[in-house]
């Protein structure tokens, strides 16, 4: 009976950890493959995993069925995560652009209050990066899987002031002069 106890808390404690991670479907799609038979019928889904302190990632799941097609995403989104460095106002630090296939994304920092302006995938992104302020446009391709891959590179490339500082080998105060 004890045992069964111990087994029951360490699984809530596993969900707890994993439960800081938050998982968004983007997309599901019906695609198929044509083969010697006939048609191959499948499911991609696009998932979005942060944990809405400045990590997330997007990955591409395929599967016979949504579920296995979701889980695959989400495991792909875990192993593509980035880091996104915030500044106090829960916004970039600077104006980036991102580029993925045809799609390209421009982000802009916005001052606190002004919440998240962006659409589609690119919101979702953002949210889950635990970005609070910004101000972004797609450009180019409506797809969601390069609006999204796009929105990942335009965060990836982000620097904070710090940063530039340790690079140049200045002083923090030079890199604003």
């Amino acid at each position: 009976m004890a045992e069964q106890r111990d087994r029951r808390k360490k699984g809530n404690r596993n969900r707890e950890k994993e439960s800081e991670w938050q998982e968004r479907v983007v997309q599901i799609r019906r695609v198929t493959k044509v083969v010697k038979g006939g048609k191959k019928l499948s499911f991609r889904a696009i998932v979005v995993v942060g944990n809405e302190r400045g990590q997330v990632g997007v990955g591409v799941g395929k599967a016979g069925d949504v579920i296995g097609a979701v889980k695959k995403g989400v495991a792909d989104a875990k192993k593509h995560t980035i880091t996104v460095p915030l500044n106090k106002a829960s916004s970039i630090p600077h104006r980036v652009n991102g580029e993925a296939g045809g799609a390209r994304v421009m982000m802009r920092p916005a001052s606190a209050g002004t919440g998240v302006i962006a659409g589609g995938a690119v919101r979702t992104v953002l949210e889950l990066a635990g970005v609070r302020n910004i101000l972004a446009k797609q450009l180019g391709s409506s797809n969601p899987l390069n609006n999204a891959r796009a929105a990942v590179d335009g965060l990836s490339t982000l620097r904070t002031f710090g940063d530039v500082a340790k690079e140049r080998d200045i002083p923090l105060e030079q890199v604003f002069s």
